[in-house]
């Protein structure tokens, strides 16, 4: 169906619409009213006096009083089936109709009947599904966010409405908590009723909030009684969710008028932190330990979180959106809960004892270690609450907040060096299972706490500096958390408090670098140990950090220290004997190839150490860079000659590959281009057909992943401007288009050729001259570009390039397809690409052939537009030629079409340049 055809049927549609809404809003209110018992007696408004008055003030309504007083009926089976139909029917309009006139106050107010049925049907299946088709009307209706101005009178009915039945639903009654009551709604009301909350919020508060005469306060402390009644966590997520947009709207709105930032917080000064209490309450085992304990805390799931994680997270997230409008109130709200469980956790040292074995907790009543348990859970989400405040001590707030970010980290400090001093993970308890699990996470939280503080610390520093003040409370600091950690990496500590553990020292190194840091005795411990092997035997993600930490503290300079003074020489000297231990066994096989499979351990992790350690360098200066290069480059040669040896080895060769990848990346100008173009024309020369055949036919994706590596080296390659990079076009193109393209082609391999279809853009975006090439006139300028003769070198590549592109539009992958569109586009938009006259002659035709093929056979429906656009930029290049040939010819081409239809189709085209195009 045409476009032109399409608008003429929604302009039909549309003019009928009121005479429909009419008669759907006729047939409900018919129905309605049938129904409805004249003689019942009405009960009781569900409203207060107060708030029957507040809302009678704020919304004049002809048919309030009827719509608030008049009881629900009971439908018989026909009424409820055609109800039904017309309810289906009117979601289908509102999802597609604009907001006018056409929906009449009647129709709205008929609409939120019906959607009493969900809380005040009885509770019965049929009254129930009902409401939920009521409550999906009235969400059609809210999700539109352009809104006329004459529409928003009915928003405010809409919104009275919604005021009575979230008051309804929410208000307390004898033998009935508000739970129950939600409980007992249908599940899918209750989700409908929600989503409209969530419509309201994120999409029509902005017009109404500041409104002296919006219920805004009302409203919240609605939604607040909603929020922490859900019966279910799905249902409570949801809320929070609202909650959060809520937030973000206040933020957002303080930003934009900071001049009274006073008077927006005044009406929300009660109730966000009442919010944030609440909050705080629903993750602490103390109030609900038998909710709380049926979350799920081991398994973990796609982004590595439990369902206890994703449950705290949240919660968490609303802490910390709630502290950015009130800081100081958030502080005070936190701090009292972990002081509370703090001192529990630090009077434990009393009570262990020594046994047999070793050391046991001396507490056995089944009451005290159920308090212990929920004292620990809380301790361990108070840490992380914690933790999520500390950016509102930096900034316009440092000085001002300063002793108590000071007192509070002392604090914090203080207690991971106790948990590390008591080891209350080792200590025998009555329920190991339980107990044992509560230490770990506290030892591992408070830990992550001081490092959420190290931004702080290290701007503390800064303002010692500043100040020219003793460094005594930092080097107090920094050195206790250090006897905090340091007896942590070892193998006998639980992972968890481990990787907390090498978690801090890299903020320690890499975040507030205080000049000390490596004469520390606990930093001189795992130099040692460095130099003895020992922190090999740590697990490998604790191995990378710890190495990292040490690195960082030698290379990377100190903050506020001229560069006179940074002590380089003897740093580098400490640098290259780490770099030396680090590397001491794979520099052996400089010596001895053969004992590869042997060493394949060592060279792995070797490898990927010093690849994290080239990473950490990336953003800094040219002396750190030089320190590190000059450690590792007999390792980098090493590796070098070794390829021959590796190249059969599918792992150690993408580790490998990705060593020289973060070289490249990091370190280019260190290694300067004659080592640089070796490495490339060993590369090269390594990688023939055969190597890539079998590479790419290796099974469990390894050789794949070599193949995609090595990709990734020629696409930093061909991205640098100077002439010695230059050179090697020509053979990477070879590569590329002759050796590998023909392997992969055949086959799906998408990681493969995302990678190779992205290399060969770059190839051309950053060296189009390589292949066009001005005449001396158009470059002086004496005449205009696309008149000026064409110069085309290195045809055959060009030309083997745009078919590659051209054969993926064949392909039924959405991905490459959507890429390669694009990358045409960019490079038309840069270069004119599709102005040149080899690509006109020759290709524009098929591609525009395949291009529109695909529209018609329907195969990518979903990137419908992009290759609509990609037609139209190929077509306004010749618009005569595109409709007087290319569009006849390909008419004539299709199957499935007899001669008078392609005739008809043929003059239903119109050569429009701007508007609908030919489609």
């Amino acid at each position: 169906m045409s476009v032109a055809r399409k608008h003429e049927l929604r302009r039909l549609l549309l003019d009928q619409v009121p005479t429909v809404l009419s008669l759907l809003a006729d047939i409900l209110e018919t129905i309605w009213d049938k129904h409805v018992s004249l003689n019942s007696v009405p009960p009781p408004s569900p409203f207060t006096v107060s708030m029957g008055e507040l809302l009678g003030s704020l919304f004049h309504m002809p048919d309030g009083g009827r719509f608030f007083t008049q009881p629900v009926p009971t439908l018989d089976r026909d009424s409820q089936h055609v109800c039904s139909l017309t309810l289906e029917c009117l979601v289908h309009l509102f999802s597609w109709i604009p907001l006018s006139t056409s929906i009449s106050p009647q129709l709205l107010a008929t609409i939120f009947h019906f959607a009493r049925l969900g809380c005040d049907g009885g509770g019965t299946e049929k009254a129930s599904a009902l409401g939920v088709l009521a409550m999906s009307c009235v969400n059609e209706l809210m999700s539109k966010n352009c809104v006329p101005c004459e529409f928003e009178e009915y928003l405010l009915r809409a919104f009275q409405h919604t005021f009575y039945l979230l008051q309804k639903i929410t208000k307390d009654a004898k033998g009935s908590t508000v739970r129950a009551r939600l409980q007992d709604l249908d599940e899918n009301y209750l989700e409908r009723f929600t989503e409209f909350l969530r419509l309201f919020v994120n999409v029509h508060l902005r017009r109404v909030e500041s409104s002296s005469h919006f219920p805004v306060v009302e409203f919240l402390a609605l939604l607040f009684k909603y929020t922490f009644n859900q019966p279910t966590n799905e249902g409570y997520f949801s809320c929070l969710d609202i909650w959060a947009t809520f937030l973000d709207y206040l933020s957002g709105k303080m930003k934009n008028r900071s001049s009274d930032k006073e008077a927006v917080l005044a009406r929300y000064r009660d109730a966000l932190p009442a919010l944030m209490v609440e909050v705080l309450r629903r993750v602490q085992f103390r109030f609900n330990q038998s909710e709380l304990e049926e979350l799920d805390d081991e398994t973990p799931d796609d982004d590595d979180r439990t369902e206890w994680q994703h449950f705290l997270h949240q919660s968490l997230e609303i802490v910390a959106r709630v502290a950015e409008l009130l800081p100081e109130q958030a502080f005070s709200i936190v701090s009292p809960l972990l002081r509370e469980n703090l001192n529990i956790y630090l009077g434990l040292q009393q009570f262990v004892v020594p046994s047999r074995s070793g050391r046991r907790l001396n507490v056995t009543a089944e009451n005290d270690l159920r308090r212990l348990h929920c004292s620990m859970r809380d301790l361990a989400s108070m840490l992380q609450a914690t933790g999520r405040l500390a950016d509102h001590f930096l900034g316009d707030s440092f000085t001002e907040r300063l002793p108590d970010a000071l007192s509070l980290l002392k604090s914090l400090v203080e207690m991971a060096a106790y948990g590390t001093q008591l080891r209350l993970f080792t200590v025998e308890t009555t329920i190991p299972s339980v107990l044992k699990p509560d230490f770990t996470e506290v030892h591992a939280q408070s830990l992550a706490a001081v490092r959420a503080y190290c931004h702080w610390l290290a701007q503390f520093g800064s303002e010692l500096q500043r100040q020219k003040s003793k460094p005594d409370q930092m080097a107090s600091l920094v050195g206790t958390a250090m006897m905090a950690l340091v007896p942590l990496l070892s193998n006998k500590i639980p992972e968890k408090i481990q990787l907390s553990a090498a978690h801090l020292l890299v903020s320690l190194a890499t975040c507030v670098r205080p000049p000390f840091l490596s004469t520390l005795p606990g930093m001189q411990k795992l130099f040692n140990k460095a130099r003895d092997d020992t922190l090999f035997s740590l697990q490998h993600k604790v191995q990378v950090l710890v190495f990292r930490s040490l690195s960082n503290s030698l290379l990377l300079p100190w903050p506020g220290v001229p560069d006179g003074e940074q002590q380089w020489d003897s740093r580098s000297r400490n640098y290259d004997a780490l770099a030396c231990t680090l590397t001491s066994s794979y520099r052996t096989l400089r010596e001895c190839t053969t004992q590869l499979d042997q060493a394949k351990p060592a060279v792995l992790r070797t490898l990927a150490l010093l690849r994290d350690l080239v990473e950490s360098v990336t953003s800094e200066a040219q002396r750190p860079k030089q320190i590190c290069y000059h450690a590792i480059e007999g390792v980098v040669h090493t590796t070098l000659m070794l390829l021959p040896a590796f190249i059969t080895q599918p792992d150690i060769m993408d580790e490998v590959l990705a060593f020289f990848l973060t070289l490249f990346q990091s370190l280019k100008v260190q290694m300067g281009a004659p080592f640089t173009e070796q490495m490339l024309q060993t590369f090269l020369s390594m990688f023939t057909r055969q190597q890539l055949a079998e590479s790419v036919e290796l099974e469990g994706g390894a050789g794949e992943q070599v193949v995609v590596r090595l990709l990734k080296i020629l696409q930093v390659v061909v991205q640098e401007p100077g002439a010695a990079f230059r050179s090697f076009l020509p053979s990477i193109l070879t590569l590329c288009l002759e050796q590998l393209y023909p392997l992969v082609s055949p086959h799906p391999s998408p990681s493969i050729k995302v990678e190779l279809y992205e290399l060969l853009y770059l190839v051309l975006q950053h060296n189009w001259r390589h292949f066009f090439r001005a005449t001396v006139l158009a470059k002086v300028g004496r005449c205009r570009t696309d008149t000026a003769e064409e110069v085309v070198e290195h045809q055959s590549h060009f030309v083997a390039i745009m078919q590659a592109y051209g054969q993926s539009f064949l392909q039924m992958d959405i991905h490459i397809f959507k890429q390669n569109l694009a990358y045409l586009e960019s490079l038309n938009s840069k270069h004119k690409l599709y102005e040149k006259d080899l690509f006109r002659r020759t290709m524009m035709a098929q591609f525009l052939q395949v291009l529109l093929q695909a529209l018609a056979l329907r195969s990518h429906d979903i990137l419908q537009d992009d290759i609509t656009t990609t037609i139209y930029s190929m077509a306004i290049v010749d618009f005569n030629t595109f409709y007087g040939a290319f569009l006849p010819n390909f008419l004539h081409s299709c199957d499935g079409l007899d001669s008078q239809q392609k005739d008809l189709l043929a003059r239903s085209f119109k050569m429009d340049q701007v508007g609908g195009f030919f489609l």
